[in-house]
């Protein structure tokens, strides 16, 4: 166990197919890494000595057949190892069901033939070895390992999925990334693609309801938690059904000042209104955070309040973070964190950052003071 609890990080093994003969397969190990570029600048990450010795769970399989589980222990820098039933028609699928805390990479050809098998009956795969799947495939990519295409072109599935899991991992990798992308000349082509992926299950699962009392018509929890992913993807990628439907309900709560969101979605439904509405919106939620007592709720509403496209009043937001009377200090960091994560305020909160650098610091140092769990803190508050 040493290798797993004293070696920093966790390894990523490669599954090579060995083009000169059947059945036979290269295994390679090696530290996982974000950051390819930093291992050659930082000593710390120099050290290509890591190994782990690793229970590496593997299936054969095809469109119509799925080999029984087998176990490889993995213990050297690269192995050679025999692989019953596999074909040139074949893919291989390591660490089943996500029991080993590793990544897996494949060759391209593997990589296709999984996203074939996923198009074509992706039930053949667990829920978790697709949500697997789709979460090393990104993180691969992220880091380098892997080339862009093959994570986009592994949720083309995603239309036919059912399950939470799948979903999840994939919404949790296409937020960043959208991120880094909205800025390229490009950005439609992505965002018209991911809204492809959305459309058939945002119909198919539709927006929670209520009660006549009010009250949520509850179905199970995997059932709302995947609506409620589903929802988020189509509001913030600029699903036009979604962005009206989340303008009634802001509208209908100001008209009648009856809040009838459903409580799981209230946060999409916030931030959703005030970036698509005049500023008579942020006025009101502005108004509700001051109203409120349940902390909660207070937060939902100021972080909707940084999702407004007007420039002025993220200035202005920002500005107001640093009066404690109206936001508490250990909140100020959060409003310049969402306000950074909103395209039109990203410059705002890095200007804001550097300006008020002394305040900030100064603020955050008292907050850390206050709490012995904390003393000590202060000195390294930002």
């Amino acid at each position: 166990m040493d290798q797993w609890t004293l070696q920093m990080g966790y390894p990523v093994i490669t599954i090579l197919g060995n083009t000169t003969a059947e059945n036979r397969i290269i295994i390679t190990q090696r530290h996982f890494i974000y950051d390819i570029s930093a291992k050659t600048k930082a000593l710390k990450l120099q050290n290509n000595s890591y190994l782990w010795q690793i229970p590496l769970t593997i299936v054969v399989g095809n469109r119509s057949h799925v080999s029984s589980e087998a176990i490889i222990w993995v213990s050297n820098k690269s192995e050679h190892h025999r692989i019953t039933y596999l074909d040139k028609g074949s893919w291989l699928l390591g660490n089943i069901n996500q029991t080993g805390y590793f990544r897996v990479n494949y060759d391209l050809r593997n990589w296709r033939l999984l996203i074939d098998q996923l198009i074509r009956n992706h039930e053949v795969l667990s829920v978790s070895n697709r949500a697997g799947l789709i979460d090393d495939a990104f993180s691969l990519a992220r880091a380098g390992y892997l080339p862009q295409n093959i994570p986009l072109e592994i949720i083309r599935y995603l239309s036919e999925e059912k399950d939470f899991l799948p979903w999840h991992a994939a919404s949790r990798a296409l937020y960043p990334l959208d991120k880094l992308l909205d800025r390229m000349e490009n950005y439609n082509i992505f965002n018209e693609y991911i809204l492809k992926q959305v459309a058939t299950t945002y119909i198919k699962l539709g927006w929670p309801k209520n009660n006549f009392n009010g009250s949520l018509v509850q179905a199970s929890y995997q059932h709302e938690e995947l609506r409620r992913e589903v929802i988020m993807l189509a509001c913030s990628f600029g699903n036009k059904h979604c962005h009206q439907q989340a303008s009634t309900l802001i509208s209908d709560w100001i008209s009648s000042n009856r809040n009838r969101i459903p409580l799981n979605v209230r946060d999409i439904v916030y931030c959703t209104g005030v970036s698509l509405l005049d500023e008579d919106v942020w006025e009101f939620i502005w108004m509700k955070f001051h109203s409120t007592t349940a902390v909660s709720e207070k937060k939902i509403l100021l972080e909707a309040l940084t999702c407004s496209d007007d420039r002025n009043l993220l200035n202005r937001l920002l500005n107001l973070s640093l009066n404690s009377e109206v936001v508490l200090d250990q909140d100020a960091i959060d409003v310049i964190i969402h306000v950074a994560r909103n395209p039109h305020g990203r410059d705002l909160a890095w200007k804001f950052f550097r300006d008020k650098w002394k305040i900030l610091n100064t603020s955050c140092s008292k907050i850390y003071s206050k709490d012995i769990l904390f003393h000590g803190m202060e000195k390294h508050c930002l």
